[in-house]
């Protein structure tokens, strides 16, 4: 009895020793305010999947049809994968069939589909069944990394959004990259948060780097997050000088290190452009095409057909095609900055101020079943929740205002009345434009202001993806199914919606621990 009362009097006194301030160093750090560790709650995650699972299969199965417009190309890019003939088609060059390589789509959703119809045949539902699949682990890891972000029952919320996204449902019948690109987008800052949390950041950085590179494949915009890794791994050390200059060494390298990564998985597919196409291409041969649409004489902020007379009339290699309209929209550029800049606007609205393309894709896989009455009624649906989303997420990265002290109180009351003024005018306004929003949530996140919520970590990385499509889209030109991609963490921010803003410092006192409501 005697020893045992010993032992429980040591226990006690390391654990009073440990909860001394002196001792909070030891502590997981935190990543983007969440809980120290953020794991548990698997049990959620479970059936977050379930339930995310259910509705995506109904639509995937009863809904989808023959695969039109780019999914019509992704299918015949895996099939021709799931075949042994690599990412290619098929000329005809003097009655015989000579094999032609690919690279003008992004080879990865095609070699994701192809690993599947190699795997479990290329029926009708496979690829859409697989992308129901894709969705429900979307959902799992949205909620994985909000635990790093903000509290569990804000995590479960954040998943719940994601789960019941009407859009992200009814991508499940589309054979589309979005879902899986969006995958790779959460995946690559969850691994990272987690890792970094449990002291290991440097392999944390390189499975981060694995995923982003993957994602890559799939969407190439995608490596331009790599810079926000930086926000995952500097931790929480913003007290003195020498900690934060500490913190964002960490951050510097970690990012390098998985943007290295990064690269190290785009490599193999860039080395195979260069050694079968026409020149050498990272990892597709869009980028010129997207940016004379987006400039050319014709333009309209949104897709449309480039002609031959448009500008490059001969018929060359796709790397060579590419760069010569790469050329000619930089000339138009040029020549023109005014309109070309005028464009934004648009290019933005038709990004983020509606959600049709999933019932457009639809109604043209098959027009019977989606006559216009039932096309307009939800593209209402698809456009109210989006919008209401996004509304939301503008509010993940302004604070619940406190009384004190006044200048944080100040500064958060005119930041939510700017969140609520650009969501009043994009509902009132003539043109309803709510993209203004897409562009506030990484200003707000970024900008040092009195009482603002933890901006860095996760919800810093979610910001700075946003902006990654606004202006991925304001350069090139806009169309709906682009902010699909950030649709995951729009459901994060929201789910982050007026958190309690961190400790500030009073006049003459240090500063307190950063906390998260």
């Amino acid at each position: 009895m005697a020893e045992a009362a010993r032992a429980g009097v040591e226990a006690a006194r390391a654990g009073a020793e440990a909860a001394r301030p002196g001792r909070a160093a030891s502590a997981p750090p935190r990543v983007g305010g969440g809980a120290p560790g953020a794991g548990g709650d698997l049990a959620f995650s479970a059936l977050a999947f379930v339930l995310a699972l259910l509705p995506r299969l109904y639509v995937a199965i009863a809904w989808a049809r023959e695969p039109v417009w780019d999914g019509h190309y992704y299918d015949f890019g895996a099939r021709r994968i799931a075949a042994g003939l690599g990412y290619s088609d098929d000329l005809i060059v003097g009655g015989q069939a000579v094999w032609h390589p690919w690279c003008h789509y992004p080879v990865g959703y095609s070699g994701f589909l192809g690993l599947i119809y190699r795997l479990f045949g290329a029926g009708p539902h496979v690829a859409t069944v697989a992308n129901a699949v894709t969705g429900a682990l979307l959902v799992v890891v949205v909620h994985r990394l909000a635990r790093y972000a903000t509290t569990p029952a804000r995590a479960r919320a954040a998943a719940l959004l994601a789960a019941l996204s009407p859009g992200l449902v009814l991508y499940a019948a589309l054979v589309m990259t979005e879902p899986l690109a969006a995958l790779g987008l959460v995946t690559a800052p969850w691994l990272l948060a987690r890792d970094a949390a449990r002291g290991r950041p440097v392999r944390g950085a390189i499975l981060a780097g694995a995923a982003l590179g993957l994602a890559t494949l799939v969407r190439p915009q995608s490596l331009l997050c790599a810079p926000a890794f930086a926000l995952l791994a500097r931790g929480g050390a913003d007290g003195a000088t020498g900690g934060a200059r500490a913190a964002w060494r960490r951050g510097a390298l970690a990012a390098a290190l998985a943007t290295a990564t990064a690269l190290a998985v785009v490599a193999p597919w860039t080395i195979r452009n260069c050694r079968v196409m026409d020149g050498c291409a990272l990892v597709s041969t869009n980028g010129g095409w997207n940016l004379a649409i987006g400039a050319f004489p014709r333009a309209t902020g949104r897709f449309e057909t480039l002609r031959a007379g448009d500008g490059c009339p001969i018929a060359r290699g796709q790397v060579a095609q590419d760069r010569c309209w790469m050329a000619e929209g930089l000339r138009w550029i040029k020549n023109d900055p005014s309109r070309w800049l005028g464009l934004i606007p648009k290019k933005l609205s038709f990004t983020f101020d509606h959600e049709s393309f999933p019932v457009g894709y639809l109604g043209e896989a098959n027009p019977a079943a989606w006559p216009e009455g039932r096309r307009a009624a939800w593209r209402r649906v698809l456009t109210t929740s989006h919008l209401a989303l996004l509304s939301v997420a503008g509010l993940g990265v302004v604070a619940l205002p406190r009384p004190r002290p006044w200048r944080a109180l100040v500064t958060q009351l005119l930041s939510l009345a700017a969140v609520l003024g650009l969501v009043a005018w994009g509902v009132v306004g003539d043109e309803h434009a709510f993209w203004p929003l897409a562009v506030a949530i990484p200003l707000l996140a970024a900008l040092p202001l009195p009482g603002r919520p933890a901006n860095g970590g996760v919800v810093g990385y979610l910001a700075f993806a946003v902006a990654s499509v606004a202006l991925t889209h304001a350069v090139f030109f806009g169309e709906d199914r682009y902010h699909m991609v950030v649709t995951p963490a729009l459901c994060i921010l929201a789910a982050c919606a007026l958190r309690r803003g961190e400790a500030t410092r009073e006049a003459g006192q240090p500063a307190t621990d950063r906390k998260m409501g």
